[in-house]
């Protein structure tokens, strides 16, 4: 499906969520990244779960984004509950302008929504010449080492650095061994999770995904943290990252954490899920000039790819390589777009009233 048509598409769909034009813009343009680089997990796929969450009331079309406390290099601010892709957008702009004039920039959001990818605000970033990064966290879905109860959410860590090369380095993971949005993309394709990736209320190992989504709602199973190979309750050191996160993406702002981010009140009522981001810039020229940057860098970036493979590897890659070429394949041939999110597609357009020919 060419780019374009996807474009047009996740516009309309937005709109008639109710979301202004020029923010369907930014969060079309997130979420079409999102395919283009081939994290299939947080792109249009995504279009049908945010109209639910508006129906119901756990995050708002119109955002309304207020700075609440400012200073020359730092800011906090509050989403209102509106598109995280708005929220992020601005925000990542507001640090980078405070970075070109003060040298760094950090802003802390709360009450803002699921964002996207990570890695596209640190690119943000990256195109002005600056080192970028950016946190969020989110529902709980992982577990804490040797607990088996979700509690953290996938919390990524995303970082970006200008290179002399066409493509940055650009480090985009959550702290959990998967995404829950990986489980997702299993589900909607009838496959099962790998051993390794999540496990039930009593420890034992969870596979199949459509129901490790229904009871991670319920909190009866919950996704591991990263680095733990080979063992069953996953490892320290996700663990770790994913509350450094956290605490970056709540109390740093006043936000919300851990059991906190929850779509329903003490009376079961539906509700905002309050999640919080944070964005770091730093402008290279700081430290460094930044052409002999970008340089340093990308000989850096060179050796490693060209250390010695293991026998049978095709090649070494760095972080943003390889969504690089694929962006520029896809932006050629078009978008594939899976049986599965074929029919979530479909599905949402006969629900909004939705006109307009996908072309499959």
């Amino acid at each position: 499906m060419p780019i374009e048509r996807v474009r047009e598409f996740t516009m309309k769909v937005l709109e008639r969520m109710g979301v202004p034009s020029e923010d369907a813009r930014i969060t079309t343009e997130i979420l079409i990244t999102a395919d283009v680089w081939g994290i299939r997990s947080h792109g249009i796929g995504h279009l049908k779960l945010y109209n639910d969450r508006i129906k119901v009331g756990h995050q708002r079309a119109i955002t309304r984004l207020e700075v609440v406390r400012e200073t020359p290099a730092a800011a906090v601010a509050d989403g209102s509950n509106g598109m995280g892709q708005v929220v992020g957008y601005k925000m990542m702009k507001l640090a980078i302008e405070k970075a070109r004039q003060f040298g760094m920039g950090a802003v802390a959001v709360r009450n803002s929504s699921h964002y996207g990818i990570a890695g596209y605000y640190a690119k943000m970033a990256v195109d002005e010449g600056m080192l970028g990064m950016c946190f969020t966290n989110a529902r709980p879905a992982v577990t804490p080492t040797f607990g088996a109860y979700p509690l953290l959410g996938t919390n990524p860590i995303a970082f970006g650095a200008p290179t002399d090369e066409p493509f940055p380095f650009l480090f985009d993971a959550a702290t959990s061994v998967a995404a829950r949005g990986k489980v997702e993309v299993l589900e909607r394709a009838g496959k099962q999770t790998p051993a390794g990736w999540a496990i039930n209320e009593d420890g034992t190992v969870a596979t199949d995904s459509a129901q490790i989504l229904k009871d991670m709602v319920t909190k009866k199973a919950a996704l591991l943290p990263l680095g733990g190979a080979g063992e069953l309750f996953g490892g320290h050191k996700g663990y770790g990252l994913g509350t450094m996160v956290e605490i970056l993406s709540s109390t740093l702002q006043s936000g919300a954490y851990l059991s906190g981010l929850t779509d329903f009140d003490a009376q079961g009522k539906p509700q905002p899920l309050r999640i919080g981001h944070f964005f770091l810039t730093m402008k290279v020229e700081n430290f460094v000039a930044l052409d002999e940057f970008k340089k340093s860098t990308g000989n850096l970036l060179r050796e490693l790819r060209a250390t010695r493979k293991v026998p049978g590897a095709e090649r070494i890659f760095t972080a943003g390589e390889k969504e690089y070429y694929r962006a520029q394949q896809v932006n050629v041939q078009g978008l594939g777009i899976s049986p599965g999110l074929q029919r979530n597609l479909k599905g949402l357009q006969q629900e909004l009233g939705l006109e307009y020919d996908l072309g499959f």
